[in-house]
């Protein structure tokens, strides 16, 4: 007896500890689990215990990144909600790890991010236990908005709206009871319509009582930079609640209520953009500081969107050109 407790006793010394999720050198919280990367069988897995699978991506030096996880992964409720609810996985947006989805196919990391149209970091995806995804969180969510997100699939509510809807439900706190107004605002009435040669058009949606709309305007639109990127556009900006009609890009007449849940927008502030054919050729549903604000109208006012698909690609191209020619770059302020 006392040999086998020996025995127990080395096992226990030399056993590894369990693998800690992570993207590059950053260490996620443990609440991240690592797997073989084989979905289906994850999938499968999680459901035996009610959960579904949580897929995060991420990148390195990514800061809204380290804002989730330092701020709403630090939340116990949040924290406790994930854990209880979901098998949470998380990729690299340019790793090199294999990757099988329920199609069957393998592919790497970054591969497996372009297949699923990933565009930002984070970006998570919450599936269903076919694989289905049935929502999808572009960008940082504050916190109360990012467990109401959650809640959408632990409870299942994919079968009673959609996740627009739902997110529509969710209470903006502290924030502003009138809509923010800017000089450049396209005024009434709203003919969007685009014509070859014209303009590019941003198109924002915001709502009353969002924090993040208002920090929008008290921040990213009083930045020089940002000023002069926003000036090669026309800018129209319309509340998801907005009675007023409008004309489409592409000519159509509707409302800005029905054209926004045409346009599936499910987080305010959004930023849609159209090409002078009148295509949506980007858009910004996070939330993004100036830096980042200012060079979504860049990426799209320069054409580059037309040569590198993937904006964190042009994003870092920039950054790395900034540093070069000596000027300071700031990503968090």
């Amino acid at each position: 007896m006392r040999g086998l407790l020996s025995l127990l006793a080395v096992l226990f010394a030399v056993a590894p500890a369990p693998t800690l999720a992570q993207i590059g050198e950053e260490v996620l919280p443990p609440v991240f689990v690592e797997t073989l990367l084989e979905l289906p069988d994850d999938a499968a897995q999680a459901a035996k215990s009610g959960k579904r699978l949580l897929l995060y991506f991420g990148q390195v030096g990514c800061p809204y990144c380290k804002e989730l996880m330092q701020t709403n992964f630090t939340q116990k409720a949040i924290v406790d909600k994930t854990a209880r609810h979901f098998l949470p996985i998380a990729f690299n947006l340019f790793g090199d790890r294999e990757v099988t989805w329920f199609d069957g196919k393998v592919r790497s990391e970054k591969e497996f991010a372009k297949f699923l149209k990933v565009q930002f970091t984070p970006t998570l995806l919450l599936l269903d236990e076919k694989g289905n995804i049935i929502a999808r969180i572009n960008g940082y969510y504050p916190p109360h908005r990012f467990s109401a997100a959650l809640e959408y699939s632990a409870q299942r509510l994919e079968g009673k709206l959609s996740f627009a809807e739902h997110m529509r439900s969710v209470p903006q706190t502290g924030a502003r009871a009138t809509l923010n107004e800017q000089p450049f605002f396209i005024k009434p009435p709203f003919n969007l319509a685009r014509k070859p040669g014209s303009k590019p058009l941003a198109v924002l949606f915001e709502t009353r009582h969002c924090a993040p709309c208002d920090e929008l305007h008290q921040e990213g639109f009083k930045r020089e930079k940002t000023l002069a990127a926003i000036a090669r556009f026309d800018v129209a900006r319309f509340s998801l609640s907005g009675r007023e009609t409008l004309t489409t890009p592409d000519g159509r007449s509707t409302s800005a209520e029905a054209w926004g849940k045409e346009l599936k927008i499910s987080y305010t502030p959004s930023v849609v953009f159209f090409d002078d054919t009148g295509r949506e050729v980007f858009r910004l549903e996070a939330y993004l500081r100036p830096f980042h604000f200012a060079s979504s109208f860049e990426y799209v006012s320069s054409g580059a969107y037309r040569k590198e698909p993937e904006f964190q690609r042009f994003l870092q191209n920039k950054a790395e050109h900034m540093k070069e020619s000596g000027e300071k770059l700031e990503l968090w302020k």
